[in-house]
């Protein structure tokens, strides 16, 4: 994909709607602010029908679905996805994250290993079923798939 493709269809902001999320671990948070500033810092993000962006991104639930805002020059949708194709993928990956950190205070390095190699085949499915669900809708590369996988994981938990 070229560059200029890449640096016109953008997010520059995503927000998550403060009701929609759940209470989670210090990790957990940790791994949110992380996945938003790395997604803003570097990705892929193009709507199907929308001439340039950049765009702004609001992520919410509402009736057990993931709702997706998505606004930018000329171009204003909303896409709401069903969570049910994610909720063995999502249940699976916050199982094995918990393991996970409770892992990295006692386990052996290749515990860890093993356990992390785990968490991120699970994050690949996760993420390649919303490139899969967001077909025709929002196109991205697999990097911004996994940074959006990890914010619908923190929005899901309370759904």
């Amino acid at each position: 994909m070229a560059d200029d493709e890449r640096k016109k269809h953008r997010l520059q902001s995503v927000e998550i709607d403060e009701e929609s999320l759940a209470a989670v671990s210090r990790d957990q948070e940790q791994e949110r602010q992380i996945a938003i500033f790395d997604l803003l810092e570097e990705n892929y993000f193009h709507p199907e029908g929308a001439e340039t962006g950049p765009y702004d991104l609001r992520m919410g639930l509402m009736e057990n679905r993931l709702v997706l805002d998505v606004q930018g020059p000329a171009y204003e949708k909303r896409h709401i996805l069903s969570l049910s194709p994610f909720r063995s993928i999502i249940k699976d990956y916050f199982m094995i994250c918990d393991s996970y950190y409770q892992a990295i205070r006692s386990a052996s390095p290749q515990q860890i290993e093993a356990m992390d190699m785990g968490r991120r085949g699970l994050h690949n499915e996760g993420s390649q079923l919303l490139r899969t669900r967001l077909a025709g809708k929002v196109e991205t590369d697999l990097d911004t798939a996994r940074r959006l996988f990890t914010l619908i994981c923190a929005l899901h938990w309370r759904g």
